[in-house]
């Protein structure tokens, strides 16, 4: 590794930039804490998949421009009919030393089908033979579609054929898990002092909310192209504490900055800025359950036509970030988003149509509509739902904000205990598919839409082979979606990050994926 100290310090003196740390170790600020290193128990967060990315390594590995690569999987087939697929397992280990076999797969993804496991993304599974039938309790984890030919092949069969799978490999749901270690520490295996992992890094201390360490992992099938010598995440739920230690040095990598520190950043840091347009949507969710007022069609149109996306991304957010009117992204390739009918009408006539919607429902000077916002903690959440709330004031509608920890927020959107929630989804894959199951599945359909019209478009995209086809049943079932405004669309999200030009190996990409693997450090 090039070793340049007084070329490195020169450089970062002149652009203004924190110099590096001396050791070989990645210092990276994340939105939260993980709920678990167990890839079946995490919320399903994007700062959980960073984290567990970098500790685990699935069949397929992203490289360090987003694109999928062969992972423990050195190379597969897909049978002619489309439904099963064929994994040839290099050698690799585990971080104790036992290998990793087709079996630690097989035993995982029965686990996190297992309904007594509550596992979140449970439902991505449910394209296997009996997937969703085990998930609802119809079958037993060992009737999966999954089998262990030998302990280098690993055999996965579909239902039916599903033009998205091999994309889904990515996330942590289809990692292994090392079975030997589970079955001896129950739930508890997952402890920095007894983890197992098979990823590039393991951790070797957690204080939860402060600090996660890990290592370089010797035992890693790639360790050595791995130049890191460990990396450390600190959750930074404030953001703007995060740019404070950004600039003192504290951290080499920042993730996700708020939107509205854009110009200051760049006026400030312009040479550590990375932003770029990635596959995320941030949108508030309605609780559509009976005892809700949301539950009412006629309330959520009201909400959602009275937002001023336009002040929110261009004034509160200063056009780090795009207006939104539908679910789906437009960077989604091949792909038309369904937008959310009569968000096009100038401001003026979407107030008029919002009090007439409100007084339909029932609601007035007389008996004002009252709502609770929740929320997780955050400057630039906290901006966002104050806006919002002075945007709903003219209707009449009393806003009570509910300001939580990420995990608790997500907690309790996956409880129901919400009204109106803040929530975001940023995809690992480039497919609409990944949008529009949020609302088909029960981990992240936090509101409870349980439209059959929608529910059969969407099933019947999955197994659609033909790629116009499937696209047309997709924009069918998201213009239902939008057509009973199930959420309030607000904006596109772009991939935020402060990187120290002195990180090497660090590529922009539309996934916003990074895998430490691929980063090194030009030492001073």
């Amino acid at each position: 590794m090039k070793r340049t100290l007084v070329h490195a310090t020169l450089l970062t003196a002149m652009l203004g930039l924190p110099a590096l740390a001396q050791a070989e170790t990645l210092r990276v600020g994340i939105i939260g804490d993980p709920a678990s290193l167990s890839p079946p128990k995490i919320t399903g967060g994007v700062w959980e998949e960073d984290v567990l990315r970098d500790l685990f390594a699935g069949l397929i590995d992203v490289s360090s421009d987003g694109q999928v690569i062969p992972g423990v999987a050195e190379r597969w087939e897909v049978s002619e009919d489309g439904k099963t697929y064929t994994f040839h397992l290099r050698d690799s280990k585990w971080s104790d030393g036992e290998p990793v076999t087709a079996s630690d797969f097989v035993f995982a993804l029965r686990y996190a089908i297992d309904p007594s496991n509550a596992a979140t993304g449970a439902e991505r599974l449910y394209p296997l033979v009996n997937g969703q039938r085990i998930a609802e309790g119809e079958a037993e984890p060992d009737t999966l579609g999954a089998r262990a030919v030998d302990d280098h092949t690993l055999e996965l069969t579909l239902s039916e054929p599903a033009a998205y799978f091999l994309k889904m490999l990515v996330l942590p749901i289809f990692y292994p898990l090392p079975e030997h270690a589970v079955q001896q520490h129950g739930d508890d295996w997952s402890r920095p002092d007894r983890i197992v992992v098979n990823g590039a890094f393991k951790p070797t201390q957690w204080i939860s909310g402060t600090e996660l360490t890990t290592v370089k992992n010797p035992e890693y099938f790639d360790a050595e192209n791995v130049a890191l010598d460990g990396v450390r995440y600190f959750p930074m739920e404030d953001r703007e504490a995060g740019i404070t230690r950004f600039r003192a040095n504290e951290l080499d990598v920042l993730r996700d900055f708020p939107a509205s520190r854009h110009t200051f950043l760049q006026q400030t840091l312009p040479d550590a800025v990375h932003i770029t347009p990635n596959l995320g949507s941030y949108y508030y969710t309605f609780n559509l359950r009976d005892s809700q007022p949301t539950a009412d069609q006629r309330v959520r149109e009201a909400l959602s036509l009275a937002i001023r996306r336009d002040v929110i991304a261009d004034q509160l957010l200063e056009g780090a970030v795009s207006p939104s009117n539908a679910l789906v992204p437009t960077s989604v390739s091949d792909y038309t988003p369904q937008p959310q009918p009569g968000l096009d009408q100038p401001i003026e006539q979407r107030l008029e149509r919002a009090r007439e919607l409100l007084a339909e429902a029932g609601y007035g000077p007389d008996e004002p509509l009252e709502l609770t916002l929740s929320f997780n903690a955050g400057t630039e959440q906290q901006r966002i739902a104050v806006a919002i709330a002075a945007m709903w004031q003219p209707l009449g509608v009393r806003v009570r904000m509910n300001s939580a920890e990420a995990n608790v927020h997500y907690a309790n959107l996956r409880q129901g205990d919400f009204q109106i929630g803040r929530a975001a989804w940023i995809s690992s894959y480039d497919d609409p598919q990944n949008f529009l199951q949020l609302v088909y599945s029960a981990g992240n359909n936090y509101g409870d839409y349980q439209d059959p019209t929608f529910r059969d478009l969407f099933a019947r995209s999955n197994v659609e082979q033909d790629a116009a086809k499937r696209r047309e049943l997709l924009e069918q079932a998201e213009r239902r979606l939008s057509s009973q405004f199930v959420h309030a669309p607000i904006y596109l999200y772009t991939a935020r990050n402060l990187v120290n030009p002195n990180v090497e190996g660090w590529q922009d990409n539309a996934l916003d994926i990074h895998p430490a693997r691929w980063i090194s450090i030009e030492a001073q």
